[in-house]
């Protein structure tokens, strides 16, 4: 009960319901029981939140790319471009000038900047269009508002800074985590605990990753659950004639404490196996694939296609790309990849529209960092902040939040070569869709420990 832990009125009563299954605290459990549920989210409605991981620390400045020409112009000149025609890491405007964004609403931007989308984030700018795409600018992980004097300081007691800036495991970690890498519980994990009591039996899909282990969805008490882009995956050595020997051997009770905890997980990953891939039978989506993101993120729509079969009503998923350590062949390689992310986001989007839950999923867009905006040649280094996507259907789109950095390497809302020092936190941000989620003021500590030092932690976004 200590550390970071909030144990607000929901978390206690969840923690004596769970006490009462195991046949503890039982008459508190009874007790408190109405009060319990009442507590529970609405279980008339299906909410999903779906984080597409960017590996490898995406580059923001040539994914939101400044547009008019005065900005432009900066822009070009500290990539190494010449001119309009762009060069160096720097697209040429022309290329830009389709994607183009004209907010639908906000404030003008810093410098009268206007965006525009990469050239490949086609679907994404009709999106945009359509009010069901928003732009974050300059989010990153934070302690607490900092500036460039304080990021500069000595004084780390007065002035915390996340720890081990700019290391791609630590940061990814921090991202979903707000710990270090070896981290074991995720933000979106931690939403999955107050959300298990929404999906009753099948409790254990309220947290599913479709890209292998991520530390996103591991909740205290939400466990993860893996799938594949075909769904759950089977044990291979039962899938042989000896079938029902090889089960009796893995699955039997043991004295051994390891032994019976591992009998358990695999009589448990036996179970959902069927009732997962059952449930999946009679939901497609017209879905194309083609890269792996698409794959993973079409799993997820025949997932929350299933919804009703699965009884579930809260669910979290995260999915990934990788590729996007970029410090060299920039040109080459991230246009391959803006392309994969639009046609994956683009197809998602549909499905959900497909599927009648459009409004009832909201998509977002994560990675370890953003990068330099100036160039080193043929790419761009690590950096901190980096502007992200926000899509779904109760989206607030068509528009930018946050504030908008100065095309620079010298303003102090960067610490050096462009690297953009955070004006949104994380906390923040993932605060805005925890309360779309379904949680309330008093909830946010205990998913978000840093949450206590932001005062904005409703971004309007959705």
């Amino acid at each position: 009960m200590s550390g970071n832990d909030k144990w607000t009125r929901r978390l206690v009563l969840q923690r004596a319901m769970h006490l009462g299954a195991m046949g503890v605290a039982a008459p508190l459990a009874i007790n408190l029981a109405a009060i319990g549920e009442a507590a529970a989210f609405d279980s008339t409605d299906y909410k999903a939140l779906v984080c597409v991981f960017l590996y490898g620390g995406n580059d923001y400045a040539n994914t939101v790319v400044p547009y008019d020409a005065t900005n432009y112009a900066k822009y070009a000149a500290i990539r190494g471009g010449s001119g309009e025609a762009g060069g160096g890491i720097a697209i040429a405007r022309a290329a830009l000038a389709p994607n183009a964004l004209t907010p639908n609403a906000g404030p003008a931007l810093t410098d009268d900047l206007q965006y525009a989308l990469a050239p490949q984030l086609t679907g994404l700018k009709s999106l945009w269009d359509s009010g069901r795409l928003a732009v974050q600018l300059n989010v990153g992980p934070l302690i607490k508002p900092t500036t460039l004097l304080q990021y500069q300081s000595t004084n780390r007691v007065a002035n915390p800074l996340p720890p081990k800036l700019f290391s791609h495991n630590d940061q990814q970690s921090v991202w979903q985590s707000n710990s270090t890498e070896g981290s074991t519980v995720g933000w979106g994990g931690r939403l999955g605990d107050i959300a298990l009591s929404s999906n009753g039996t099948n409790s254990l899909l309220t947290c599913i990753s479709a890209s292998g282990n991520a530390v996103f969805v591991a909740g205290r008490d939400a466990l993860q659950y893996q799938t594949s882009p075909n769904g759950a995956i089977k044990i291979n050595a039962l899938n042989g004639p000896l079938r029902d020997a090889l089960t009796s051997i893995i699955t039997r009770d043991s004295t051994h404490a390891f032994e019976n905890e591992y009998a358990i997980v695999t009589r448990r990953s036996i179970a959902m196996e069927s009732v997962v891939n059952n449930a999946l039978v009679n939901v497609n989506t017209s879905f194309g694939t083609g890269n792996p993101l698409a794959n993973q993120l079409k799993i997820v729509a025949r997932l929350i296609g299933a919804r009703s079969a699965l009884s579930t009503r809260r669910q979290v998923f995260f999915v990934s790309l990788g590729g996007f350590d970029n410090h060299n062949l920039l040109m080459q390689d991230h246009p391959n990849l803006m392309q994969r992310l639009n046609e994956a986001m683009s197809a998602f989007y549909a499905a959900t529209v497909e599927l009648g839950v459009a409004d009832k999923v909201t998509t977002f867009t994560a990675s370890d960092f953003g990068r330099t905006l100036s160039s080193n040649a043929d790419g761009s280094d690590h950096g901190w902040g980096s502007h992200h996507f926000v899509m779904g259907g109760a989206v607030n789109g068509g528009r930018f939040y946050g504030t908008a950095p100065h095309v620079s390497i010298q303003t102090d809302d960067q610490v050096g070569q462009g690297r953009l020092l955070p004006t949104t936190s994380v906390d923040e941000f993932a605060a805005t869709m925890a309360r779309w989620f379904g949680c309330t003021t008093g909830e946010l500590p205990g998913i978000l420990p840093n949450v206590v030092n932001f005062s904005n932690t409703n971004l309007g976004f959705v």
